[in-house]
């Protein structure tokens, strides 16, 4: 009986070590758990609307390119434009100043959700394909889609289908709504990218190109700035699309105070006094 019993304790001693080991072995298996960005760990510290005033800095995505909205000198790297004037005052409220963070159209929203910055401005388009990755604040310009051509041709490209034709010469900025745009509708005329935009009004003006299709706004101001080129009916655009600040997608705090801050704003003659100053030049 006694032999009974010690074997059994035996048994139960080697069965336990047996368990502890496999034990052992699993924990050991198991990967390290991954270290968080700098990016998530800030996100974990709760809503932009506390962290930018601690910081003491809003840093803003701008892509620079698009006049009258964002330009980027650059000999001296300095940012105007009616957003970078909104972005000033928008930091200001938050007892912050402006830091400006170079993007592209490509890269904007991607930027803005892996933390680079607070928020997206410079006359950004509302899309679908921009909600899935972004929040967009209350918008401030209602715009859309509109031919932008040499003066002597303005009564001659007035349609799509009179864009839309072979032999026409139609160029375009990458990686935004223009592209999309033109690409959706041009199937017969010459589509041409051409990557500064910058510079590309000049295509149009040295006839290297015909028409370019851009927002209703930029057409108006560019038309303004050369003389010979002319918008073609910007009050009846070919689309709608609205223009507004992009935000971090979850942060409902920071989203209902630029919110706020936008509808003020847009009421109390602030961004219409920016926009004359550079629409009325």
């Amino acid at each position: 009986m006694r032999r009974t019993v010690t074997l059994s304790a035996l048994a139960a001693v080697l069965a336990a070590t047996a368990a502890g080991s496999a034990l052992a072995v699993g924990s050991a298996s198991q990967p390290e758990p991954k270290r968080a960005s700098a990016a998530d760990r800030e996100q974990r510290r709760g809503t932009l609307l506390d962290r930018v005033p601690e910081r003491g800095v809003l840093r803003v995505c701008t892509t620079g390119d698009y006049r009258p909205f964002s330009h980027r000198d650059p000999k001296s790297g300095t940012y105007t434009g009616i957003d970078i004037k909104m972005a000033g005052d928008l930091a200001k409220s938050l007892d912050a100043k402006p830091s400006f963070v170079p993007t592209t159209w490509a890269t904007l929203v991607d930027d803005l959700a892996a933390g680079r910055c607070d928020v997206g401005m410079g006359g950004v388009s509302v899309t679908l394909a921009r909600a899935r990755q972004a929040s967009f604040s209350e918008p401030y310009l209602t715009d859309g889609k509109t031919p932008i051509v040499r003066c002597e041709d303005k009564d001659r490209y007035r349609t799509l289908e009179d864009i839309d034709q072979p032999g026409v010469r139609v160029v375009v900025n990458p990686g935004g709504t223009n592209e999309q745009f033109a690409r959706a509708h041009v199937t017969q005329a010459t589509l041409t990218v051409h990557p500064d935009n910058t510079t590309i009004f000049d295509e149009i003006i040295e006839g290297r190109a015909d028409v370019m299709m851009t927002d209703a706004s930029e057409t108006r101001y560019q038309s303004a700035i050369h003389p010979e080129l002319c918008a073609v009916h910007p009050d009846q655009p070919f689309s709608f699309s609205e223009k507004a600040y992009v935000l971090p997608r979850g942060d409902a705090q920071f989203k209902e105070y630029v919110d706020q801050w936008v509808h003020l704003a847009t009421h109390d003659g602030t961004y219409q006094k920016y926009e004359d100053e550079w629409m009325k030049r």
